[in-house]
């Protein structure tokens, strides 16, 4: 039986959704669209009764208050329309609502529905306007549907059927294929059938990768001799070649970072061998700060586990993680965004023992929200990724109950080709747990493998490798996956409950390459592991078994379960409605053993599994580039391009994309995303605390600056870890207690022919490296944790392009006529950081007239990369450069004037320079300020468009009540500050320079305005 199921908003109620979208037809689409509303279908095939039918109707899918429903007859004639598009799910893809319905359903009925049965959700979208059919199907594929994962259905008005609306199939996975183990004698391969065979499974292996596996499954005697007294030869399963492919993967084994590269810097004349530039910038200072602190060390965990962990007190420690979901989120917005943030909380979860989870982070870099030029093969246009990526991390987070506290959004054209979508999560964690340290876990020989959560279907089939090459045309539907928050959080908070009552001794979360990664890791611990893939609880039947052991479907971890204590845990996994199963078991065999119904499939040694792949040897050359000083004339009136720096989309409100996320949820957020008179200005970092019955909490920020990397990336990794720091001390965090974390965003660094400037590229990534080691050691920030993600590349073939005929406007075209389009490098830190006391706590809005304002650090001529010379159309070539010594004795001494009380107010300096952030600090707290430009501690060029627009690093702007001017004075004495005006009741912005002539006399109430208007959509 197949009903359907349909709800409405009642006609006389407002469908803010319906209205929305079309007012994005007529704006972004430029379609003559007068309204639009929606209709959700639930298609329900189980054999139940027309009354159990209309009890469902009417009941878990209806508000009667505010809808209608309908079953088996539509509700679109109601309302009227033109035109009507129908959007579903395409066969196994991940449907929530529809998964959701069914459980109402079986609730409704009091009986689990057989496997033949289901409930699938679906949209209708009902279109009032003089459209062609044409221009309906691009609302379709332009707006409504990703073709990727859905399928849509057009109908006019006039071919409706009144009576049964439109017979729409259910989404049901029908594929039958034989289940069987393929076999690969790579010993019959040449070089160049091996690089066939890694391109067409999509392993994105190279050539001495392949050659290693066929050299280490033909020579090893010993081990053939093994594989043959467990049914298998010389020849690898499938299973075996994509487990290997996965934990090979750039992804997981992080290739690039840990290659050996020859390092030549034309401007020394200098070559160096750099053997890791993970072990010799990132481990290394860690390292070294760490030895530095000594008993005042409080990292516990570092570059070990799923997520880094520090001391927090006595009592709590932290983990921290962040990620990136880059390519899924090119293919599909929100279901890549979703992933990202619902993967990324598994992340701290399966850290240690397990963490509760206390707040999310996300940080978006995109193309510009207003694109007008064509668009490349298959790349979806920028507002579209702008917007579905915002709601898969919106319905990620807040559906997951995890509040979202702190976060940034880029804007650049080189973004087109793929999106970075940051995701970062941290939780909370007793100090000890079962009488261990809570950071500390493993599994043991005889533990059961049992893996919790959801279930495995083909979403996230080759994720790992997917994501460790560059995106374009063929990449494969089924590295994209839908997460399910709700299943996640029922997962959680289980888990948590079965680690208080000590259950299991090891956890981890079924990332990137699914069971054959989370099985595989955990096998180290105890020396081995045996997995029944039979045994796996599948989405739909038909996978084979290597899809089993490398899906990467979402909600699901992996425990290690002493058997004594398996029944109490399957107990409570039903109780709380948890599916938990148990797969297997860790040995010390020093093997993965996978077997399938019985018979072995896989037999991997540990050792070449996770130690085998051989270290990349590659070439790096700097050599910098070209840019010029522009010589710009002086403007006479600075107002007008404050406003219109206001106004550019890196500087501009974010309040639109903030207001959709809760920050209050769990009730710990102290400093929030928003703040000052009316709760809308920007905060600088996030203050909580995880912890109700203590004075201290976290402090959350980061830095990000893509845009200095087009004139050295050294330079832009120390800002990106100056202003990191720099807004975690605004807010009142203890530099001397604070952590960090690397994300390095790269294009790909490998010289070929499709990277012909592959060893400028890869120069950029040692160089960027050398700043982190350089500057975290300066500051004395260790990081705990981090992530690269290093093919951030489109490319599109067969387009024959020339330089001079790209009608695309961004990108590279390559002498076969391709278009290549890069990411500019880019690196985020983000900071995990103590606060003593959260009262004491600071905010950037002014809090008072005829408090003083002071500038904390030296203002230099370097508008090299800033907002102010994009804004003229110029790059320019003097970039910003950090002082650590001068910058560290700042922050210590802001850090101590906070706590004694001596400052109002703090907000960083950073894009825009001086007047935005002064700009900011007015009109967030509906005050005024007057400043004299003359006062200002400067070097280079004294204009005033200079002095208010320089990006220069390590400033920081504070007012002080004039009660406390002597001890803010005296606090800073010997470091760069100065007086150089004050808050006053008129609502005006105004400087002054050094002949007193008004350079900026703008009302505060009319730049705010500027600043809010670009993304008030």
């Amino acid at each position: 039986m197949l009903a359907s199921i349909e709800v409405a908003l009642k006609p006389e109620l407002k469908d803010a959704l319906g209205e929305k979208l079309a007012r994005r037809m007529r704006e972004d689409l430029g379609l003559s669209v007068e309204a639009c509303r929606t209709i959700r279908i639930y298609l329900v095939e189980a054999d139940i009764s027309h009354e159990d039918l209309l009890a469902f109707a009417s009941g878990p899918l209806c508000d009667p208050v505010t809808e209608i429903y309908s079953v088996e007859r539509p509700l679109a004639p109601k309302f009227g329309f033109d035109w009507l598009i129908q959007v579903g799910f395409r066969p196994g893809v991940t449907d929530n609502e529809g998964k959701v319905a069914k459980e109402a359903l079986e609730l409704l009925i009091g009986r689990s529905l057989n496997e033949d049965e289901n409930v699938y959700s679906l949209t209708q979208y009902l279109i009032r306007g003089h459209l062609s059919h044409e221009e309906v199907e691009r609302i379709a594929k332009e707006l409504l549907a990703n073709e990727l994962i859905e399928r849509f259905w057009i109908v006019s008005q006039a071919e409706f059927n009144v009576e049964t609306g439109l017979e729409t199939p259910p989404p049901k996975v029908t594929e039958t294929h034989e289940i069987k183990v393929e076999v690969f004698d790579l010993s019959k391969l040449s070089d160049e059938e091996l690089l066939k065979l890694s391109k067409e499974r999509l392993l994105a292996l190279n050539l001495k990768e392949m050659q290693t596996i066929k050299e280490f499954f033909t020579a090893n005697q010993e081990f053939l001799k093994l594989r043959q007294k467990y049914g298998l030869d010389y020849r690898l399963t499938d299973v075996e070649l994509e487990s290997l492919a996965q934990t090979w993967s750039e992804h997981c084994k992080h290739k690039i970072f840990n290659a050996k590269i020859t390092y030549t810097d034309k401007t020394s004349g200098k070559t160096e061998i750099i053997d890791s530039l993970f072990k010799t910038y990132i481990r290394k200072s860690t390292e070294e700060i760490r030895k530095a602190k000594g008993e005042r060390d409080f990292c516990l965990s570092v570059f070990v586990d799923n997520a880094g962990v520090i001391k927090l007190n006595d009592k709590w420690n932290v983990a921290m993680k962040v990620e990136t979901h880059n390519s899924p989120s090119a293919l599909d917005p929100y279901g890549g965004a979703l992933t990202g943030i619902v993967g990324v909380n598994r992340d701290p979860f399966g850290t240690g023992k397990g963490a509760l989870l206390v707040f999310n982070t996300d940080v978006f870099c995109f193309a510009p929200p207003n694109w007008k030029k064509p668009l490349p093969p298959r790349l979806l246009h920028p507002k579209r990724i702008f917007e579905g990526v915002r709601e898969g991390v919106e319905h990620g987070g807040n559906k997951s109950g995890i509040p979202t506290v702190n976060g940034s959004i880029v804007f650049d054209p080189r973004y087109l080709g793929k999106p970075l979508v940051y995701c970062g999560t941290g939780g909370i964690m007793p100090a000890e747990v079962c009488g261990e340290p809570s950071w500390k876990k493993g599994a043991r020989p005889g533990d059961l493998v049992v893996m919790v959560g959801g279930r495995i279907g083909k979403d996230g089939i080759h994720g790992a490798t997917f994501s460790s090459e560059e995106l374009h045309e063929g990449s494969p539907a089924t590295a994209v996956q839908i997460g399910d928050p709700i299943t996640q959080k029922k997962m959680f908070d289980f888990l948590l409950k079965a680690r208080d009552e000590c259950l299991y001794t090891s956890i981890t979360d079924n990332g990137a390459g699914g069971l054959s990664s989370s099985v595989g890791e955990m096998a180290r611990e105890s020396g081995g592991a045996e997995l029944d893939l039979e045994k796996a609880p599948l989405k739909y039947h038909g996978l084979q078994p290597w899809e089993i052991l490398v899906s990467e479907s979402q909600e699901r971890m992996t425990v290690a379960v002493p058997p004594e204590h398996i029944d109490r845990f399957l107990e409570l996994a039903k109780k709380m409605d948890v599916e938990a199963t148990v797969l297997g078991q860790f040995t010390d065999s020093g093997f993965f053993h996978i077997r399938y119904q019985g018979k072995t499939v896989g037999l991997l040694p540990l050792d070449f599994l996770h130690d085998g792949v051989p270290q990349l040897e590659l070439k790096a050359v700097w050599e910098p580039p070209k840019v010029d000083e522009p010589n710009l004339p002086e403007p006479e009136d600075c107002g007008e391009i404050l406003k219109d720096l206001l106004s550019s989309y890196n500087i501009c409100s974010k309040e639109y994309v903030v207001r959709q996320y809760d920050h209050e949820v769990q009730g710990g957020s102290v400093v929030k995303p928003l703040t000052g008179a009316k709760d809308d200005g920007p905060s600088d970092a996030a203050v909580l605390r995880p912890d109700l019955s203590a004075p201290d909490g976290l402090v959350v920020a980061h830095g990000i600056c893509p845009k200095y990397s087009d004139i050295d990336t050294y330079w832009m990794a120390a800002n990106a870890i100056d202003e990191a720091i720099r807004n975690a001390v605004c807010v009142g965090a203890d530099i001397e207690h604070m952590a960090g974390l690397d994300n390095f965003c790269w294009c790909d660094p490998i010289q070929s022919e499709k990277t012909p400037d592959g060893y400028y590229k890869l120069a950029q990534l040692v160089r960027a490296n050398q700043a982190l080691y350089d500057f975290t050691t300066a500051f004395g920030v260790p990081c705990i944790s981090g992530k690269d993600s290093m093919k951030n590349d489109y490319l599109a073939s067969g387009l024959g392009l020339t330089p001079e005929n790209n009608p695309f406007g961004v990108g590279v075209v390559l002498p076969d006529g391709s278009l290549k389009i890069s990411i500019p490098p880019t690196l985020l830190f983000s900071i995990l950081a103590r606060i003593p006391d959260v009262t004491k706590a600071l905010t950037l809005d002014v809090k008072r007239p005829e408090e003083l304002v002071y500038i904390l650090g030296l203002t230099r001529d370097e508008l090299g990369g800033s907002e102010y010379f994009r804004l003229r159309g110029f790059t320019g070539s003097k970039v910003p450069k950090v002082h650590a010594s001068s910058a560290y004795e700042r922050y210590l001494k802001l850090r101590d004037a906070i706590y004694y009380g001596l400052v109002s107010a703090a907000h960083d300096c950073s894009d825009g320079g001086l007047a935005v952030t002064l700009a900011e600090m007015a009109f967030a707290g509906h005050l005024g300020i007057a400043i004299d430009l003359s006062a200002i501690p400067y070097e280079g060029e004294k204009r005033p468009d200079y002095l208010l627009f320089s990006e220069s690093a390590s400033r920081i702007v504070v007012t002080v009540p004039k009660d406390k001017q002597r001890d803010f004075e005296n606090l800073f004495t010997g470091t760069a500050y100065a007086l150089i005006g004050e808050t006053i009741t008129e609502p005006v912005f105004i400087c002054r320079d050094e002949r007193g002539k008004a350079v900026i006399e703008e009302n505060i109430f009319e730049l705010k305005n500027a600043w809010q208007k670009p993304l008030n959509w």
